[in-house]
């Protein structure tokens, strides 16, 4: 990747911030914030041993309105912290650049975790979602790419309750993310 955000690090939110700050799905957000735990020692480990680098960042997109950044974003803030990784938020309607330059399948889905060098080289990223979920909106998205579709927004419906049923209502799919993290920094 040949993007380069010097020019956006140091200028986000501190992730307890964004989180204080949150003026939709505060509760929630904090309750997935809560459950997080490790299921596997050895991630834990890994996560662990990233506190010895000091050449990795991450800037997270994402915005308090979004399920998806409700969902995932707990899951990076706390590996991210496992992993002593400098984290800033960046709120997507404030750096719209940044995000048109990580569009997923053309559009803006949050949340995007860009990791970075000390010199704002994007070395990798990882998002809007777990790979089983978002398999669930890549296919919706090539079964009906005309938008304005008269049955689009109940297809998508069924979609999004796909996901959700995807999901789940436990933890488990924070492991799943945890174990994507990990395979993203493994190859940085």
């Amino acid at each position: 990747m040949a993007i380069n955000l010097a020019n956006k690090l140091g200028k986000g939110v501190k992730p307890q911030d964004f989180m204080a700050n949150m003026t939709k799905n505060k509760e929630t957000f904090q309750d997935w914030y809560d459950r997080f735990s490790w299921a596997d020692e050895d991630d834990k480990q890994f996560f662990a041993s990233l506190g010895n680098r000091d050449d990795l960042r991450c800037l997270i997109l994402a915005a308090d309105w979004c399920g998806d950044v409700v969902r995932n974003v707990p899951v990076l803030i706390n590996a991210l912290a496992e992993a002593q990784i400098p984290t800033e938020i960046l709120i997507m309607e404030e750096n719209l650049d940044v995000m048109d330059e990580f569009l997923t399948m053309g559009g803006r889905s949050i949340p995007v975790a860009i990791f970075t060098d000390t010199g704002g080289h994007v070395l990798a990223k990882w998002g809007p979602r777990p790979q089983h979920v978002q398999e669930v909106m890549v296919a919706f998205k090539q079964a009906n790419p005309d938008r304005e579709a008269a049955d689009y927004q109940d297809k998508i419906k069924v979609a999004r309750e796909e996901m959700l049923r995807r999901y789940g209502e436990t933890t488990e799919y924070q492991t799943v993310i945890v174990k994507e993290l990990r395979e993203v920094l493994s190859a940085v």
